[in-house]
């Protein structure tokens, strides 16, 4: 399986571990899964300009990925990564914020 398809894979199951862990309830949360959807948005805009096959400024080696592109020529594990990259820093972000709650009690 390809490097990048791999990675970003794992990196999603650990995010998802993570949260299973820390019971934080973002993927409940209205407010999450509504930054997504912001995420995400102007993930296809930008990522779409970087990645478009007519004229790409970020080129992908084609034994690193699966070769799938949705929309405009974006690689699909991009949405996973970014899945993972912003959903981390949420995840960290709630968990110290309880734990500085916690410790001020």
């Amino acid at each position: 399986m390809p490097e990048y398809t791999v990675l970003t894979v794992a990196s999603m199951i650990g995010v998802v571990a993570l949260e299973g862990r820390w019971r934080t309830g973002i993927f409940t949360s209205a407010r999450y899964w509504c930054s997504m959807v912001i995420v995400f948005a102007f993930q296809i805009l930008v990522d779409g300009w970087l990645t478009k096959l007519s004229d790409p400024i970020v080129l992908y080696g084609r034994d690193q990925f699966l070769g799938i592109r949705f929309p405009w020529d974006i690689p699909i594990e991009d949405f996973g990564f970014g899945f993972s990259m912003v959903t981390l820093t949420i995840l960290l972000w709630e968990h110290h914020g309880r734990r500085r709650k916690e410790n001020a009690r």
